[in-house]
């Protein structure tokens, strides 16, 4: 599927739950993908990307970054406290503050650089044990927590369980958002963005309907 007509379904559920044109923010999930399909991106206008891995995304943005202007990183894989001020320097948003440990050494670490990228508290919806996030019933607390901080905290995030309906997450998360103010949500990928636009998200991480399934996995 080509990055226009993902686009396209985009508006299109943008209009179908009345949403403003360009209210949704596409990351194009680039973690794993070959240079050659993520300059052809780039190519094409997109500027908004994430990856999983802190080292991956040193490798291959520093290059980017040479040759296209206006790239904005966001970092939507699990983040180990050691790799913190990396992904600091090079993500302009952290969708994986999950615990207090990394609130705490984000604090520290945006103290020293004088800024910090936005970030996103990740919600285990599913309260998957072998998930990042923190459980619902924790989630108001660590945003207080964060915001205590002086934390830039602007949304929450979260992965739904593969073999249950996206809606129930996607509307659990939205309703933990607005109790505690946050206007962002970062919640629906290549199979259920539609489903996520028309309950609130601001920002949508698709990867394989854009750049096709990565190398080694089945297409």
């Amino acid at each position: 599927m080509s990055l226009t007509e993902i686009r396209s379904r985009i508006h299109a559920a943008e209009e179908a739950a009345g949403r403003p044109p360009g209210d949704t923010r596409l990351i194009a999930v680039s973690k794993m993908q070959p240079d050659e399909r993520v300059a052809d991106v780039l190519v094409q206008g997109h500027r908004i990307f994430g990856e999983n891995r802190v080292q991956e995304a040193a490798g291959k943005w520093p290059g980017f970054r040479e040759r296209f202007d206006g790239i904005e990183l966001h970092l939507i894989g699990p983040l180990q406290t050691n790799k913190a001020r990396q992904a600091m320097e090079l993500a302009q948003a952290i969708h994986t503050l999950d615990r207090p440990k990394l609130a705490k050494a984000i604090a520290r670490l945006a103290q020293e650089m004088g800024r910090c990228p936005d970030l996103f508290v990740q919600v285990n919806t599913g309260e998957e044990p072998q998930k990042a996030g923190v459980m619902p019933v924790d989630a108001d607390a660590f945003v207080t927590e964060c915001q205590g901080l002086d934390l830039p905290v602007r949304g929450v995030m979260c992965i739904p369980p593969v073999d249950e309906e996206p809606a129930l997450h996607f509307a659990l998360l939205a309703k933990i958002a607005a109790r505690n103010g946050l206007s962002g949500l970062s919640m629906g990928m290549s199979g259920d963005f539609e489903t996520a636009i028309a309950l609130g998200a601001t920002h949508i991480r698709v990867g394989s309907a854009i750049f096709g399934a990565r190398p080694g996995e089945p297409g």
